[in-house]
């Protein structure tokens, strides 16, 4: 269902992809992980049409997201917590977003409550929601359309242990019912617990790509081929953020 095909992508003379070859398939949790840095967010971003690759492309179902006639039943995006207006509260973010879809409003409520947030949250504006409550906003957001693929990045960043055990069900759920699920995160003992598939991805390169089982089977651990993979990537990376910042 997702497909990167040699993407590439360069800002300010630094190759943040390096010709990325990606597959996710549908029904399915892919985890993409990777050192902070690494490409992820960059990789995401391209995939839902936020940025343009330099070369080589990122589809959905064979098609490009700008091609597809109704993205929001397609693709739901968790890509940044902090995105929603602060002096909105949770229900009218959704039902704004329902307006503009032409869902019926009664679906701001039943995303509320598939994400685990009351109707008491749902009426307090997001200046006041804590991180987690922001992720679960979002997720709520993403999932709007009834789309057919996820697309989420770092969604456990500010759950806590019983709200990432609460993620990893919603992910499996969804994934049941046939969804594409594209995880990104720098958390490799969560998303190894809930990822059918892995890729590994460090310094703009995808490093590794398998089925969780037999990545395991073949290194011992999912996270000794992680670290023994992306050690060298990780300096890569710290290296070219302090080239940026420079």
């Amino acid at each position: 269902m997702i497909r990167f095909d040699g993407v590439t992508k360069t800002y300010h003379g630094n190759v943040v992809l390096d010709a990325v070859d990606l597959q996710a398939p549908a029904g399915a949790v892919t985890g993409f992980l990777g050192p902070n840095g690494a490409g992820k967010s960059t990789a995401l971003w391209i995939l839902v049409g936020l940025a343009q690759a330099d070369s080589g492309q990122a589809t959905i179902g064979g098609r490009l997201y700008r091609s597809l006639a109704r993205p929001a039943a397609t693709v739901g995006a968790l890509l940044d917590a902090e995105a929603f207006h602060p002096g909105r509260t949770g229900r009218e973010t959704l039902t704004l977003t329902c307006l503009t879809l032409g869902l019926p409003r009664r679906r701001a409520d039943e995303v509320l409550d598939l994400v685990g947030l009351s109707r008491r949250e749902g009426r307090q504006r997001l200046r006041g929601y804590s991180l987690g409550m922001r992720q679960r906003l979002g997720l709520a957001h993403a999932l709007l359309g009834e789309p057919d693929v996820l697309v989420l990045d770092e969604p456990a960043n500010g759950l806590d242990p019983q709200g990432q055990r609460w993620l990893a069900e919603l992910l499996r759920d969804q994934a049941g019912r046939g969804v594409t699920v594209l995880l990104s995160s720098h958390q490799l003992t969560e998303v190894e617990q809930v990822a059918d598939h892995l890729v590994i991805i460090g310094a703009g390169r995808i490093l590794s790509t398998g089925a969780t089982a037999d990545l395991r089977a073949a290194h011992g651990t999912v996270a000794d081929h992680y670290f023994a993979l992306t050690g060298g990537a990780d300096r890569a990376a710290s290296a070219r953020a302090r080239r940026t910042a420079a």
